[in-house]
């Protein structure tokens, strides 16, 4: 096949790096139209320049030509209808949710040898469900998320500033986003497709959902809550007030749902000092904030929510693992864990007053270790430190780590 143009994407390529031409499969998950088929291709063409006799096979279940292929068997036999045994295979399979038994054909495969496997996969769990349960220790799973700040200045060829970060905030990350011009009108119909196609593929067929217009009314409640603490029963008595009776169960249901299509993430609580993780409560974020805006609208008065999402996914295309800090009766942000090691984030529009900036440094103040803690705002001009705790502006923290 003809590898289409792209730009690469270092962050994802050098985690799978490592384990290419070894006995891992390696899968790529993540959110449709994060850009995950191109993280194929360049792999594709950075594994040619390794072993030009190898040989690669590419199926996308998203194209008409590999429909056929519904079962384990059917991928099966089209691979050994395809394999020339005297050489390498490079086996390259995109939506691998999308053939039943998936799991144990990959198995069959790898057992083989001489098999190299990468996959892409927009169902958090199916995929890591089923591997877990038939190929434990012999996968790894690379999360990809929409482009952060630096690489969305690279994929729209724009310098660094106050126009670019706001096209960022509204626009969001999307990586073919870059074929279009960054007009409101344009943007928000490109992304509301995405939606349609996240919602009605990725959730209604897969889980067969009849009360469709209620998954769009708790996605459109999410993204009117980013950032705020929310349970299933508090949604609950919000659809009550709103003459909408939906039991408990049905939303824990189709949260899970959301979030397995990676269209959400949620945030569990930590006591910082205890340790432990709250049972009740979590924080969603949108992986996209342009998908948070093209349901609820681009508002001003949502800045602070928005500041928030955008720093939480920034850590996680960081590789850090986030949860929100809890410290007697006061909050943390974001507690971030990468490699052993401990990060604390506060995420505030403006430090405009010591009210304000007693509350926000005060917070990370109140933590008893020594990890490194940093306060994120958009100010314009910020001190280097405040009683040992860093002040970043958020374009520069978003260009960091």
């Amino acid at each position: 096949m003809k590898i289409p143009d792209y730009i690469e994407r270092p962050l994802y390529l050098d985690r799978v790096m490592p384990y290419v031409q070894k006995d891992i499969i390696k899968i790529f998950v993540g959110q449709r139209r994060v850009g995950k088929s191109y993280m194929l291709f360049q792999l594709m063409d950075r594994i040619s320049a390794i072993d030009p006799d190898g040989q690669q096979i590419y199926i996308n279940k998203e194209l008409h030509e590999f429909a056929a292929l519904r079962l384990a068997d059917d991928l099966l036999e089209y691979v050994a209808a395809h394999h020339q045994p005297e050489q390498r295979l490079y086996l390259f399979i995109d939506e691998l949710q999308d053939i039943d038994g998936f799991e144990i054909a990959l198995r069959s495969l790898q057992a083989q040898g001489n098999v190299d496997i990468y996959g892409t996969g927009s169902n958090a769990k199916l995929l890591s469900g089923e591997l877990a349960t038939y190929l434990s220790g012999r996968y790894v799973e690379i999360k990809v998320y929409g482009l952060t700040y630096g690489e969305f200045l690279r994929f729209h060829s724009l310098e660094r500033g106050r126009e670019s970060l706001q096209s960022y905030m509204k626009f969001g990350g999307l990586p073919y986003l870059r074929h279009l011009p960054l007009e409101d009108t344009i943007i928000f119909d490109y992304l509301k497709n995405i939606i349609d196609a996240i919602l009605l593929k990725d959730i209604v067929a897969r889980y067969d959902i009849r009360n469709v217009s209620f998954l769009q009314r708790l996605t459109r409640f999410l993204a009117d809550n980013v950032g705020n603490m929310v349970t299933a029963r508090k949604i609950s008595e919000y659809l009550k007030s709103q003459k909408i009776n939906v039991s408990h169960n049905l939303v824990i249901d189709y949260l899970s749902y959301l979030s397995n299509a990676m269209l959400v993430l949620p945030v569990r609580r930590t006591d910082i000092v205890g340790k432990k993780i709250f049972e009740i409560g979590e924080k969603y974020y949108f992986e996209d904030l342009g998908i948070r805006h093209a349901l609820v609208g681009f508002r001003l008065t949502d800045i602070n929510k928005i500041l928030e999402n955008i720093v939480f996914m920034h850590l996680k295309s960081a590789g850090y693992e986030v949860t929100v800090g809890q410290i007697a009766k006061q909050e943390v942000d974001f507690v971030c864990e990468k490699a052993g090691e401990r990060l604390y984030i506060q995420a505030a529009y403006m430090i405009s007053d010591d009210k304000v900036r007693d509350r926000e440094f005060g917070n990370l103040l109140a933590i008893p270790d020594n990890y490194p803690k940093k306060v994120v705002s958009m100010d314009e001009i910020t001190g280097r430190s405040y009683l040992g705790i860093d002040h970043i502006r958020l374009e520069d923290f978003l260009l960091s780590l």
